[in-house]
């Protein structure tokens, strides 16, 4: 059995990639018929290929783009040649950077020199001392990691430890092909449309039985809350009982909580609470700061994990080395937290506004036949057109899977939504994601400050009229 704080020691990161998870990630290309297909799935047209003499990687071929970067990349082409379209397909915070941190780069634009690995130690400790507080536990500095963003960090857990990585569908679009690129062996976790596509105890015992982490290889999980693609959370209570199940099969988690500070009540549960000897949490700044260009993430590595942090470290010294020193000093405004007045202002803003937009957008995909829970936090929904629409789409429109749902959705309507399969879902599940951004943050933010409430209509209206479009192409069966 896995014990905790003694896996994989001395083990070299091995080249395995399941069949079914490899035809999940590279079967996206056979469906990229054209240059708008492939960018939808983040493929490119005609990728899989290799030159005779300069071969790819077989780990790369037939990846491509992220798919939410190449909808962006779509998005914005459209629109520079004068098309109407409505970008619910990038997942980019809407709101600005807050005023304290941009001031903070300002005043430390002129740090040049490289930091320690591991971050820097002023970032570490105000990084542990807020961490502490969301989890309810002591968290000593050196136990949190800095890097270029969350995303690099993720890559780089997964570079340096031996093990199968479980990824439950639907998540987040680069988690698998990280892992094949990786060369990690995958399983994609099965999960149901009726439990909002979350992660339940039943669900991960049998996934996880027979199979527990050992002395030469680890089981490790990625459990993404408040979720990237449908923007649903776990309670206290339900993450207690999955801790259950991973403390018995020995499961490592990483928790991507990059969402929880926009959890729209304010909220948000931590699985380091329940769970805290086996669980990773990661973060940064790039969601609920509006900095997602600034690329800085962190990661809280319980004391059990110290090893896997330290193999980390060596990964980080021969990859990124540090993360940018400017970026770094600057970070440390954000972390006073909602112990700052302006901080807690903008937080209060930025969750009442995406609460709004978030409630609006699922009433009105519900209401056209788009079977839509109301997200918990962050930017997303995730609606399903199987229930109400699915005969209607076989036979009047021939779809039959969520990427040419997408693509026609796109091309009839002008609103961009990225298909449900790059986030591991069945390509006959006709569920798409729709990142609800598509407005003027700092404008939403003035208007919330000002009144107290916020009116959809005048703060988003290319939202609304995004789901206008919607529900008239619904509506014209």
């Amino acid at each position: 059995m896995l014990r905790i704080g003694g896996l994989g020691r001395g083990v070299h990161a091995g080249v395995v990639a399941t069949t079914v998870a490899g035809a999940v990630c590279r079967g996206y290309a056979s469906e990229a018929g054209s240059a708008e297909h492939a960018a939808l799935m983040g493929v490119a047209a005609g990728s899989g290929t290799s030159s005779a003499n300069f071969p790819i990687a077989k780990a790369v071929q037939g990846l491509g783009k992220s798919p939410t970067l190449a909808i962006n990349e779509l998005s914005a082409a459209k629109v520079a040649a004068g098309e109407d379209v409505v970008r619910f397909g990038f997942g980019q915070s809407p709101f600005p950077v807050p005023g304290e941190l941009v001031e903070a780069l300002q005043r430390h634009a002129a740090q040049k020199d490289y930091e320690a690995v591991q971050g820097l130690a002023a970032l570490q400790a105000c990084v542990a001392s807020e961490m502490a507080g969301r989890i309810g536990r002591p968290v000593a500095a050196e136990d949190i990691m800095v890097g270029p963003g969350s995303k690099e960090l993720l890559f780089n857990l997964q570079v340096a430890i031996e093990g199968t990585i479980s990824i439950p569908a639907a998540s987040w679009v680069s988690y698998l092909p990280q892992s094949l690129i990786a060369g990690r062996a995958i399983d994609v976790v099965p999960t149901a449309r009726a439990d909002g596509w979350k992660l339940t105890p039943e669900v991960a015992e049998a996934h996880f039985v027979g199979k527990p982490g050992t002395d030469s290889r680890a089981s490790v999980l990625i459990l993404n809350y408040p979720s990237n693609p449908t923007g649903l959370s776990y309670s206290a209570s339900e993450l207690e009982a999955l801790a259950g199940v991973f403390r018995k099969h020995n499961v490592i988690v990483l928790a991507d909580e990059i969402y929880g500070k926009v959890h729209h009540t304010g909220q948000h549960a931590s699985l380091a609470s329940a769970y805290p000897e086996g669980t990773i949490v990661s973060d940064g700044l790039s969601k609920w700061a509006g900095a997602g260009g600034w690329r800085l993430g962190h990661f809280c590595f319980p004391r059990e994990l110290r090893w896997l942090r330290d193999a980390m470290h060596v990964v980080a010294s021969e990859t990124f080395s540090a993360t940018s020193a400017p970026i770094q000093y600057a970070a440390t405004a954000a972390y006073p937290g909602e112990a700052s007045e302006p901080l807690a202002a903008y937080l209060e803003g930025s969750r009442a506004v995406l609460k709004a937009v978030g409630g609006y957008v699922a009433d009105a995909a519900n209401a056209a036949g788009m079977a839509t829970p109301k997200p918990d936090g962050g930017f997303y929904v995730f609606p399903s057109f199987n229930d109400a629409h699915g005969e209607w789409l076989a036979d009047a429109k021939g779809i039959s899977t969520n990427v040419e749902l997408a693509h026609t959705i796109l091309a009839e309507t002008g609103v961009a939504m990225l298909p449900g399969a790059p986030f591991s879902v069945p390509h006959d599940e006709l569920s798409l994601r729709l990142a609800f951004v598509d407005f003027d943050g700092a404008a939403a933010l003035d208007a919330y400050a000002a009144t107290g409430h916020v009116d959809v209509a005048a703060v988003a209206p290319k939202v609304v009229r995004g789901m206008d479009r919607l529900a008239a192409w619904c509506g014209a069966r």
